[in-house]
């Protein structure tokens, strides 16, 4: 009896070990176990990816019929372009942008848990806020503090994600004008939150141009 108590013990102390090292994974590993969840969820979603070369072939448009998605190599963004706006691309200067949006984790499984909600459904009456600053191919934003994002991220720092996209998208300033693009951005473009879990995240998102 007294054999089959010592036995317990280490086996318990064995889990305890393989656990702390199972919780102690290098940064390597997490970001490997990013890009499989990525890809996961590619092959669960059936999205299409494209290159930039045929994206700008299509002016700057995605085939949401195919459900494609372009693959921005440098930054490891994905993007499906639903609606460019109404309006112009953004020239140098500051601007106010309205965001609805709906963020959500993507998990190892490449299925997705919802993290952080701004659209005309749930209990948030008006949108977030995003100021932007754009001089020439340097584009800056920050978000205010009484949206969504911050609620739930506590920053005000605007994902690197939701810059790239201005490049591309005319948000206008009628409701009907608004751009909607839906995005899959792994950690290292996202959130606070996502840089610090090393977490990839997907978002549908709708930007109009403040009046």
């Amino acid at each position: 009896m007294k054999k089959l108590g010592i036995l317990m013990i280490i086996a318990f102390g064995l889990g305890l070990a393989f656990q702390a090292c199972d919780n102690h994974k290098t940064y390597a590993e997490l970001k490997e176990e990013e890009r499989d969840a990525i890809r996961r969820f590619i092959e669960v979603r059936d999205i299409k990816v494209i290159d930039e070369d045929q994206f700008f072939e299509q002016d700057t448009t995605t085939n949401v019929q195919q459900n494609e998605y372009v693959l921005f190599e440098e930054s490891g963004v994905y993007m499906q372009v639903i609606e460019r706006g109404g309006g112009e691309l953004l020239e140098d200067g500051r601007y106010e942008i309205l965001v609805r949006y709906e963020e959500e984790e993507i998990t190892e499984d490449g299925t997705t848990d919802t993290l952080s909600l701004n659209t005309w459904v749930n209990y948030y009456p008006h949108p977030d806020e995003l100021m932007i600053t754009k001089s020439g191919k340097s584009l800056s934003g920050s978000l205010n503090t009484a949206g969504a994002m911050y609620s739930t991220h506590g920053s005000t720092s605007a994902p690197s994600a939701w810059m790239l996209v201005f490049d591309y998208i005319k948000p206008g300033r009628k409701f009907s004008d608004r751009s909607h693009i839906r995005l899959i951005v792994p950690h290292s473009e996202g959130t606070i939150t996502a840089s610090r879990s090393v977490t990839p995240a997907y978002y549908d998102i709708k930007y109009q141009l403040a009046r």
